[in-house]
């Protein structure tokens, strides 16, 4: 009779190594969702606060519009206007609600001292907050 080998085969050696991957992966993923929850629990006092209607907001800030072109004329809110009516129907605004905007549009090709003097003219009539509008920039095409 013959009889065969009885040896066993080796099988696979088992893994000695932690894969890190999934870990690292947890602990990102733990990381950004702390790093949005943690400005939240800051603010979390609970408060009851009173009901009323003066303490509506109102709909949106006001502003007026101030525009100069390359030539000296100056509009407001797109009428054209002489620098005194400008002078007095800024102040009439100013006197209806101190806190008006004033967005300010100047060609690029005015001088610095027009621009320079229109903001003194709209400060002297009461306005003090003047924010500069410009259009954004364009990527440059390569």
């Amino acid at each position: 009779m013959a009889f065969g080998r009885l040896e066993r085969t080796a099988g696979p050696r088992p893994m000695s190594e932690i894969n890190m991957t999934p870990l690292i992966d947890v602990m990102l993923v733990l990381l950004v969702i702390f790093m949005i929850t943690a400005p939240l629990m800051t603010s979390s006092l609970k408060l009851d606060l009173p009901r009323t209607d003066a303490a509506a907001p109102d709909e949106a800030p006001r502003f007026v519009t101030v525009a100069m072109t390359p030539d000296g004329s100056v509009y407001l809110d797109d009428q054209k206007l002489a620098p005194q009516e400008l002078e007095a129907r800024i102040a009439s605004r100013a006197k209806q609600d101190p806190q008006t905007e004033v967005h300010l549009r100047a060609d690029r090709a005015v001088p610095y001292g027009q621009v320079a003097e229109l903001i003194g003219a709209v400060q002297k009539a009461g306005l003090n907050r003047i924010a500069f509008v410009a259009e954004p920039a364009t990527a440059p095409t390569r």
